[in-house]
């Protein structure tokens, strides 16, 4: 048995050809944790879903015209997509922006103490379990190249990939579309002729389960709970606002 106990191979373990074999056919997949255009559009739907239900709701809640939820939702669609746009934008570009700052730190110290730059990295190897020696060769060898050697410092220090970094743009242009959907889909029945919010509700309290359980690309829940877990805010947050217009439509009134 090494270090490592149970993940040793058994004594009667397969020959390393089919071994090889076994493991080629014996695959996993990961989900999506780095973000892309994936992650803004499935969230980015979510919330126009939601802010503009409950906008919807609460404006109905006040007894308003047909026409003047229209507008409402107009408004809150526009609004909340632009909104949604812009903040993806600026947050991305900030943290691209951060993160170029530190790579660029590495750079300097990588030009300036490389040597120790290299025992750092030997150093990083050592404590994950390899021995010392060879630590320090494998940090040695992979230092040769600078850019490899950035990167690779990068990766350890930061655990980031300077040369994969999400796009501002790309994740901005994935929320204003995705935003639209999602604001529209409640709007939907109104601007086809509906003059009540029941039918909104129907349509929006499915779609609001199914963006939860699309959801479960990204956790480990299930699509079930991601779902019902989603439908569940959503109808908090619609309940809250329609109950809001409806005390502030009698004291108008």
């Amino acid at each position: 048995m090494n270090r490592f106990g149970d993940l040793a191979p058994p004594p009667d373990a397969e020959p390393p050809q089919s071994a090889a074999k076994a493991s080629s056919e014996i695959h996993h997949s990961h989900r999506d944790v780095t973000g892309g255009w994936l992650r803004p559009t499935v969230f980015g739907m979510m919330d126009g879903l939601v802010s503009n239900f409950a906008l919807i709701a609460g404006v109905s809640g006040a007894h308003a015209s047909r026409h003047a939820v229209i507008v409402a939702g107009v408004a809150g669609l526009v609004g909340g997509a632009f909104s949604m746009a812009t903040g993806e934008f600026v947050s991305v570009q900030s943290q691209n922006e951060s993160v170029r700052a530190e790579v660029e730190v590495e750079r300097r110290e990588l030009r300036h103490n490389f040597a120790a730059e290299v025992e750092e990295l030997a150093q990083t190897y050592v404590e994950r379990g390899v021995e010392p020696k060879l630590a320090a060769e494998v940090a040695r060898q992979l230092s040769a190249d600078p850019r490899q050697a950035l990167a690779i410092h990068a990766r350890e220090e930061l655990g980031v990939d300077p040369d994969d970094l999400p796009s501002p743009l790309v994740a901005a242009l994935s929320s204003l579309a995705s935003f639209t959907v999602g604001a529209f889909i409640p709007l939907l029945p109104y601007v086809l002729g509906a003059g009540s919010v029941a039918i909104s509700a129907v349509l929006s309290l499915a779609a609001l389960f199914l963006a939860g359980a699309l959801t479960a690309r990204f956790t480990v829940r299930g699509w079930v709970f991601s779902g019902a877990r989603q439908l569940a805010v959503g109808v908090l947050a619609a309940a809250v606002t329609y109950g809001v217009g409806e005390l502030f439509g009698a004291t108008v009134g």
